[in-house]
């Protein structure tokens, strides 16, 4: 079965890095350019009428921005790529769940790896809704067409990925779900989880380290976002030796 054919359309107000990244992308069969814009106002009025796959953009742009752009559609319909020569905003694109962020000058292998995400993104689209059915010490989840009994105590943690999760098992082992973060927060015992960042629910009892910024679980650093520090720190507050 030939794969879908992926709509995008390309955001950047400096037209020869918009003309390099259609041509990198013109590169991939899959991928359909639907349109361009060289600025954020006039894809945000695009995108409010119109449904893509996959939105490619840059940051630094007059009037809405790129981060103001997927603020605005948050949780985003689509997945959100960003291109940028700004290093500086990637924690603040993963905020928003951003698929990848890509800096400029973007070499044709790192958008291919790029693509490789995107389809596995797409693919897990293909499944379909997965369902999660909470029980006291456990969740269900759909893979395949059977419901998979993952235990509270098995989880290490939870990923935002674009509007799934990956819920991980072990250092390589993850289960994927049509869910988004805040119902999973919602869902998970507050005894036992906690959410240091938008992107990741933790399990207090995994946590191996905490730092400033960041906690170590199953030898993994995950960042803590600013907004979730004091959360943390009640960690360490209600836990730590007197």
């Amino acid at each position: 079965m030939p794969n879908k054919i992926l709509r995008c359309i390309l955001i950047d107000d400096e037209p020869l890095a918009l003309e390099v990244l259609k041509s990198h992308l013109g590169q991939h069969s899959n991928l359909e350019i639907i349109e361009t814009f060289s600025n954020g106002r006039d894809a945000l009025d695009w995108l409010t009428a119109n449904a893509v796959d996959v939105v490619f953009t840059d940051i630094n742009m007059p009037g809405i921005s790129g981060l103001d752009l997927v603020k605005n559609q948050y949780p985003a319909p689509h997945a959100v790529i960003f291109t940028t020569a700004h290093p500086n905003y990637a924690a603040d694109a993963f905020e928003f769940e951003a698929l990848d962020y890509l800096l400029k000058p973007i070499s044709p292998e790192r958008l291919d790896r790029a693509i490789k995400r995107l389809e596995e993104y797409q693919q897990m689209k293909k499944v379909g809704d997965e369902e999660v059915s909470l029980k006291p010490d456990f969740v269900f989840v759909k893979v395949d067409g059977q419901h998979q009994k993952v235990n509270y105590n098995d989880i290490l943690y939870v990923e935002a990925f674009a509007d799934y999760v990956k819920i991980w098992t072990s250092s390589d082992k993850r289960i994927v779900t049509l869910q988004t973060m805040r119902n999973m927060e919602q869902s998970l015992p507050s005894d036992q989880f906690v959410r240091i960042h938008r992107s990741y629910i933790v399990s207090k009892s995994k946590i191996e380290t905490i730092q400033n910024n960041a906690v170590l679980i199953a030898g993994k650093q995950l960042p803590v976002g600013k907004n979730y520090k004091d959360l943390v720190q009640e960690i360490v507050n209600s836990t730590k030796l007197r």
